[in-house]
């Protein structure tokens, strides 16, 4: 097992290289949330109306770096939410389950939910400023814009115009938000992901690689999808906002559904869902090999290091 440095660094890898494949649906799911926010269906001129649509609408009118805007911003979120969430995931795990336990590695389903939802949590509360910098970057278009529009030249004048106008607290906008979705997307996660990898292994007889690592991802990103949303949707509108349009993440959900209707928290499902489950078996199955590679790395250090201290 690697340290938890090494799995961190594995674990932002592993999220770099997945988001690369998916942002462009992230752009389109964020797009699709924002569309119609606090009017009518009857009002509503959609412009997006799902995913390939909404990617071939982007292509045409801003190009490739309409579709990838925010994408920097993307990178050192992944690289503070996943490295969090899979760096401090077994630590975590393995410290709870000592108070309950005599041995650190029996798999106790609230234990791994809990150690789930507190690494990620702790994640989404540090990478929060980029999450708040990518949804505005993404959500805006001089084409075809919908709703609250921030126009930044990039990330670096986006985190300055919201400092100089709102202070440190205007940068952490939403965070709250992003919490309680990270830690329901997380609780289940890793859980569902080990626990869909030891019924496959029991069950179907399939061994350890990267067939193994795609089913239990693809079983994993499903769920994540299902209860991540609804709070996904308030964030993203939490995140856009200017002023205070809305009061809290309650205030959100209320008004959201009392003037779109329930359905309205599902708001680019599908496209969330065409991102979530390539983003999952990418991000955990580039894990697993990450993990590998940190934890060879590792061994090299340290054991070069024992070696000096030998001669010396």
């Amino acid at each position: 097992m690697s340290t938890t440095t090494g799995a961190f660094i594995a674990g932002g890898i592993a999220a770099c290289g997945a988001v690369t494949v998916t942002h462009g649906f992230e752009t389109v799911k964020t797009r699709l949330q924002l569309q119609g926010e606090l009017s009518s269906a009857a009002a509503t001129k959609r412009v997006y109306t799902g995913i390939f649509q909404g990617v071939t609408v982007i292509l045409r009118n801003e190009g490739l770096r309409g579709l990838l805007a925010g994408l920097g911003t993307a990178y050192c979120y992944q690289i503070m939410l996943n490295g969090c969430r899979l760096g401090f995931y077994e630590p975590t795990r393995k410290s709870v389950t000592k108070l309950f336990y005599a041995d650190s590695s029996v798999q106790n389903f609230g234990i791994n939910i809990f150690s789930g939802a507190s690494s990620g949590v702790l994640g989404a509360a540090v990478g929060s400023p980029f999450f708040l910098i990518k949804t505005r970057l993404q959500s805006y278009s001089p084409f075809l814009p919908v709703g609250t529009q921030h126009k930044y030249k990039n990330a670096l004048d986006g985190f300055g115009k919201i400092y100089r106008s709102e202070g440190t607290v205007g940068l952490w906008r939403g965070a709250g938000t992003a919490m309680v979705r990270t830690g329901f997307g997380s609780s289940v996660q890793l859980p569902t992901y080990f626990f869909a990898k030891r019924r496959l292994q029991k069950h179907l007889g399939m061994q350890e690689g990267v067939g193994l690592h795609l089913a239990s991802s693809t079983a994993s990103g499903f769920v994540v999808c299902c209860v991540m949303h609804p709070p996904d949707t308030v964030m993203s509108r939490m995140y856009n906002q200017t002023g205070d349009k809305y009061k809290s993440a309650m205030d959100c959900l209320m008004k959201t559904v009392r003037t779109e209707g329930v359905l309205a928290i599902y708001k680019g499902f599908t496209a969330h869902l065409a991102r979530i489950l390539p983003h999952t078996i990418l991000t955990l199955t580039l894990a697993e090999q990450t993990t590998k590679l940190v934890k060879r790395a590792e061994e090299r250090i340290f054991s070069g290091g024992m070696e000096v201290e030998k001669m010396a």
